[in-house]
C-alpha cells in the first residue's frame, strides 16, 4: 500500500513539471551589415530585450540569425524586423515557425503584378561575393515595383529578374541594386555605400 502511495505522489508531483513546459516559436532571420564579432554582440544584446529568448545563434558569414521564443507571447515578425532595425542593422528576410507548424514570412503582401502585365526576363551582371550579398541583391531588386522575381547566382555573378514592362525597367533594377551597394553592368555603387558593406561583401571593383 505504501508503494502505491508514493508512486501516485510521485506522479502528481511531475504534473506541474510537465505543465510548466513551453512551447517555443522558431524564429529566423537575415540580418545585412553584420561585420564583426562586436556587431553579433550588438544585435544579441538588443535582442535580450526581449525576456524569455533562448537558443541565439548568429552566423557573421551569412547574416543568419535565428532565435526561440515563447509562443504564448505571440511575437511578430514584424517585431523582430523593428527590433533589428534598432540595433542598427537591416532584415532583409525573416520567417517564423509557430509552435503549431504554421509558418510565416517577412514583408507581408507584395504588391500583385498586374492581370494585363507583360512579363519579361532579363539577366544582368551584379558584383557580389557571398549568400548575404545575394540576399541584398534579391531584396534590392524586388522591392522595385512591377518586379516578380529576382535571382542572383554567385558564381556567374549573373542577376536574373523576371519584371512587367509596363511597370520598371532592368536599368531601374540596376540603379537599385547599386544604391544597395553593389556594382552592376551599367551602374556603379557609390564609395561610401560600398566601403560601408561587410567584410566578407567586399567584392573587387573597377574603379572609375
Amino acid at each position: 500500500m505504501k508503494k502505491i502511495i508514493v508512486i501516485v505522489f510521485a506522479v502528481l508531483m511531475a504534473i506541474p513539471a510537465v505543465q510548466a513546459q513551453k512551447s517555443y516559436d522558431q524564429f529566423e532571420v537575415q540580418v545585412d551589415g553584420l561585420g564583426c564579432p562586436f556587431c553579433a554582440y550588438g544585435l544579441e544584446k538588443k535582442f535580450k530585450e526581449f525576456k524569455g529568448i533562448k537558443k541565439v545563434k548568429i552566423d557573421i558569414e551569412t547574416g543568419d540569425f535565428s532565435f526561440t521564443y515563447p509562443s504564448e507571447k505571440a511575437l511578430t515578425i514584424e517585431a523582430v524586423e523593428e527590433q533589428v532595425k534598432k540595433a542598427g542593422y537591416t532584415p532583409m528576410s525573416g520567417r517564423v515557425t509557430r509552435a503549431d507548424g504554421t509558418v510565416e514570412e517577412m514583408g507581408g503582401v507584395k504588391e500583385a503584378i498586374a492581370s494585363d502585365a507583360e512579363i519579361v526576363t532579363e539577366s544582368t551582371f551584379v558584383a557580389g561575393n557571398c549568400e548575404m550579398c545575394q540576399a541584398r541583391i534579391v531584396k534590392a531588386s524586388t522591392d522595385v515595383f512591377g518586379v516578380s522575381t529576382a535571382v542572383w547566382n554567385k558564381d556567374t555573378k549573373l542577376l536574373e529578374v523576371s519584371y512587367d514592362k509596363k511597370a520598371t525597367t532592368l536599368d531601374a533594377v540596376e540603379k537599385a541594386v547599386a544604391k544597395a551597394g553593389h556594382d552592376t553592368k551599367n551602374h556603379q555603387a557609390k564609395n561610401g555605400t560600398y566601403k560601408s558593406l561587410p567584410g566578407c561583401c567586399a567584392y573587387e571593383r573597377v574603379e572609375y
